[in-house]
């Protein structure tokens, strides 16, 4: 490990690296190929942060038919190793969630990763999760916070979104990507929301099971289950925050449909509105996976999906709506909007953030202290909207991950010209 942080690429080298690795090491895992990428040294470091940040390495390292250099495969095995060893931890603290939840009579909805892990879609160890995510009434917060003491978790903060669950005794976060020593938080929701990109689309009563029973209990059903999915990639997306395996999740699940299935999905409502928000994830599961979401889904979907966002989802690649877009968009996601007077909320938003949201983005540096090792989030909020304008800021948790595997491979990267 290098004592200093190391040099790290041009913006435009790197921004073009991190767009090359990402869309070659995506289509791989849908349409596998038998010869490895011809990648130099930083590439191929590049493409380590890459699948990290995109939450495949333990896919990739089960599914790719070409070797790679040397300490590609190390990388992937030793993700595959930490991911089964996170895998069996991940088992037993639903376990004890399960049985302290129902001790104190407090029903709560597996969200997610959780539940993907019922149907039995991935291999053990394969699919990441840094956190397990449960829905709770609101009136059983008390309960839930008694059983998570009960369990040795203790509140590290709340947000607008969640409450946020650590082990009382945590070790340091270890290294790059996953590690069975990084904490396993559990985050406990309310209500289920995106905010698209100010209006909120809630489904927390979709959500809601009418037979639910003290203890994790699955969604309702798998419709339940690929509409929240959904609706969490709309929001990343929004964000530019997108995993590939989020896509995945998507496909996977979408496989298990029938057409009664896909026809319950599009009726869905949210305040009498129609899914007008379906169309970008469902069309980018299906570039990334083709096969898996019927044509005539998609053509539904479309149909009910506003002019300016169907456009835009049309030109947009993973790399674009994802970590691996390098650049800090000064308004992310404003093609989301549904009227003018949403793009305008949005855009006073940016300029003019609330207290509630300056003060999450605190939380954030003060939960993931890593994310000091570049200067943006100490910056004063003019100061950034400054950079916005007139530079290309790059993304801190890209550059932190970016400058991790480049260090981990003691890599040089090339001087600026």
């Amino acid at each position: 490990m290098s004592a200093s942080p190391i040099a790290l690429p041009p913006f435009a080298v790197l921004a073009a690296a991190l767009r090359r690795t990402t869309e070659h090491l995506a289509s791989e895992l849908a349409r596998p190929t038998h010869a490895a990428p011809d990648w130099n040294e930083v590439e191929w470091a590049i493409a380590r942060s890459v699948a990290a940040m995109q939450g495949v390495s333990a896919l990739l390292a089960n599914n790719l038919s070409w070797p790679g250099p040397p300490a590609w495969l190390a990388f992937l095995g030793e993700q595959r190793e930490q991911g089964l060893l996170r895998d069996a931890l991940i088992g037993e603290l639903l376990d004890r969630i399960d049985a302290a939840t129902r001790e104190r009579g407090v029903e709560c909805v597996a969200l997610k990763g959780a539940a993907l892990r019922e149907l039995d879609l991935y291999l053990p160890g394969e699919r990441p999760m840094g956190d397990v995510d449960l829905l709770v009434a609101s009136r059983d917060l008390q309960s839930i916070a008694e059983a998570m003491a009960a369990i040795d978790y203790v509140e590290a903060f709340t947000t607008r979104r969640h409450r946020v669950y650590e082990p009382r005794r945590k070790l340091e976060p270890n290294g790059f990507g996953e590690h069975v020593d990084n904490p396993i938080k559990i985050e406990i929701h309310t209500a289920v929301a995106e905010s698209l990109p100010v209006r909120a689309v809630d489904i927390t009563e979709r959500l809601k099971h009418g037979r639910a029973q003290p203890g994790l209990n699955h969604y309702p059903d798998l419709v339940s289950l690929l509409l929240h999915l959904l609706l969490h990639a709309a929001g990343n997306m929004r964000a530019h925050a997108l995993r590939q395996i989020q896509l995945h999740d998507i496909a996977m699940v979408a496989s298990l449909f029938y057409e009664r299935d896909w026809s319950a999905l599009l009726e869905q409502r949210q305040d009498k509105e129609q899914p007008w928000w379906l169309f970008p994830p469902l069309a980018l599961a299906a570039r990334y996976y083709p096969g898996h979401v019927p044509p005539e889904v998609l053509r539904a979907a479309e149909a009910v999906c506003p002019r300016v966002l169907r456009l835009a989802t049309a030109r947009q690649s993973l790399t674009d709506v994802s970590w691996s877009n390098l650049r800090i968009h000064a308004l992310p996601g404003l093609e989301w909007s549904r009227t003018p007077l949403d793009a305008l909320r949005f855009m006073l938003s940016r300029a003019w953030p609330s207290r509630r949201s300056l003060a999450d983005i605190e939380l954030a540096r003060h939960a993931q202290p890593q994310l000091d090792q570049v200067p943006w989030y100490g910056v004063s909020h003019g100061g950034r909207m400054v950079r916005w304008l007139f530079s290309r800021p790059p993304r801190v948790q890209t550059i932190v991950s970016v400058r991790a595997a480049l260090e981990s491979m003691d890599v040089e990267a090339p001087a600026a010209e």
